[in-house]
């Protein structure tokens, strides 16, 4: 098991493409840890963002009745992939990985199965 620290530092190391990663708490929106990003790319402002999109479609679900879980959460930008992930009961309820990605730099696929690997691992 890895810390969440270690955990985000070997996303950004073995994700190609990525530009930053967040472990973050949806119940209030902070970042419990960040690794990448940059004055370019503010990954306290992603995280409270994503937050909102991540209770929103918490909300649209309940309203539909639809008794499932999310894996993923994809949005699609011109040169970037924000990926939102999860994370299962066992390793941290109210939580979610976040990583953006170079669109032309990733294989979303790959970041995808590994972002699965990370939370596996991680130790929150």
């Amino acid at each position: 098991m890895a810390n969440t620290e270690a955990s985000l530092k070997e996303a950004m190391g073995s994700i190609d493409g990525a530009i930053g990663v967040a472990l973050v708490d949806y119940t209030s929106g902070m970042a419990l840890g960040t690794v990448g990003g940059g004055k370019n790319f503010d990954l306290e402002v992603a995280a409270a963002g994503n937050t909102d999109v991540v209770r929103a479609k918490l909300r649209t679900m309940e309203h539909l009745g639809l008794q499932d879980e999310i894996e993923d959460i994809l949005i699609t930008l011109g040169t970037q992939y924000h990926l939102i992930r999860l994370l299962r009961a066992k390793s941290g309820n109210g939580l979610f990985l976040y990583i953006a990605l170079d669109a032309g730099k990733s294989n979303l696929a790959m970041a995808r199965h590994q972002l699965r690997r990370i939370e596996a691992n991680l130790e929150v």
